[in-house]
């Protein structure tokens, strides 16, 4: 289990799709998505005044059934980016004066859920 501590500001949660959240090509394999074990649970802890980005190189012609199928499962999001490049995706973000590093980047194994326990540090 990964552990990782955040500051008690507002955070913005930029998540991939497939073979992240959802099972790899479910959509294209089992002809309907489905969450990977803990994913749909760990969406819904987020809290409400946090950011939720979900990028996926789907093509835009997946919009509505990825749409419908997150409001079916109740998962609340701000943005989705569709037809992102399939190769790497890079986060770069300032450090505050403070220290505190604004960036987190995680990469669990495909069509496995990151399971992991995030902590607030009222000090950073």
């Amino acid at each position: 289990m990964k552990h990782i501590n955040l500051s008690s500001l507002g955070h913005t949660w930029i998540l991939d799709l497939d073979g992240t959240l959802l099972k790899h090509n479910g959509y294209l394999l089992d002809k309907k998505d489905s969450f990977l074990e803990g994913a749909k649970e760990f969406l819904k802890s987020i809290p409400k005044d946090d950011m939720i980005v979900f990028l996926t190189s789907r093509n835009k012609d997946m919009k509505r059934q990825t749409e419908e199928f997150l409001f079916e499962n109740g998962v609340r999001y701000d943005h989705i980016i569709f037809e992102a490049p399939y190769g790497e995706r890079i986060l770069i973000n300032d450090q505050k004066p403070s220290g505190l590093k604004t960036a987190v980047a995680l990469n669990p194994e495909r069509d496995r859920f990151l399971k992991m326990k995030i902590g607030v540090d009222d000090s950073l």
